[in-house]
């Protein structure tokens, strides 16, 4: 491994995935901005890379396992190993969702991605992350999959859905069993809420920024080697479950 602190992070070539890639860039870490798109990805690589990131593409689909594996793959030849792996990689899928008429389809393309897409990379990136002194996995949820939120009389999370909303609930657990699995070892690994921020996800009708949105993924990702692990984070603090 190098002394530098070596990072993915999914869905980097635009909103909060790309603020992600330029807070922790800025740190002076190797950044590898996992996406889909080549020229986005190019895009965004060159970018980061005019601001003084260290930064280099990596194709990844998180819902296609040679995607992934080849991905792994990449890091490991180039970099030697990886020491923070951020799963930012989301859709929400075709809306609305109404539980009684959405089309089974949309719900499990919204889950292969989020919840899968996101067991599929963390498996591929944790031998890499075992070999690291100080591994964080981040998972961006948000707090609309806070069963609490929902069910709390006076409080609007947003409309009705039953694939985006249930996948960050199903994430969120995902994050969980993590955590217990994986409790004798020095990997944290926590959920982290953006808020409602300005992306394409939501058509940018978020209030926040995308740079405001980064900063829980940031936050969790340089946490102190006994920081908390299993967790569900906002920027104000704990988010309940």
């Amino acid at each position: 491994m190098s002394e530098r602190t070596i990072a993915l992070v999914t869905g980097a070539n635009k909103g909060i995935g790309y603020e992600i890639a330029a807070g922790l860039g800025a740190l002076g870490w190797r950044i590898g901005v996992g996406a889909r798109d080549q020229q986005r990805r190019d895009t965004a690589v060159e970018k980061l890379r005019a601001a003084g990131t260290d930064a280099f593409g990596v194709p990844l689909d998180v819902a296609d396992d040679a995607s992934v594996a080849a991905a792994a793959e990449l890091i490991a030849d180039r970099v030697g190993g990886l020491d923070v792996l951020v799963n930012n990689a989301a859709i929400t899928g075709v809306m609305p969702q109404m539980p009684t008429t959405v089309d089974p389809a949309t719900v499990r393309a919204v889950v292969e991605t989020n919840v899968i897409g996101v067991i599929r990379v963390t498996n591929a990136m944790l031998p890499m992350l075992r070999g690291s002194a100080s591994p964080r996995i981040v998972n961006m949820s948000s707090s609309v999959g806070s069963l609490t939120l929902q069910t709390t009389p006076g409080i609007d999370i947003g409309p009705i859905s039953a694939a985006y909303v249930a996948s960050k609930t199903f994430l969120n657990a995902v994050t969980v069993q993590y955590a217990k699995e994986l409790s004798d070892t020095d990997i944290l690994i926590n959920s982290g809420c953006p808020g409602f921020t300005a992306t394409d996800l939501n058509g940018f009708r978020g209030v926040r920024t995308a740079h405001q949105g980064a900063a829980i993924a940031i936050h969790l990702a340089t946490l102190p080697d006994d920081g908390p692990t299993g967790g569900f984070f906002d920027d104000a603090g704990t988010v309940a479950w």
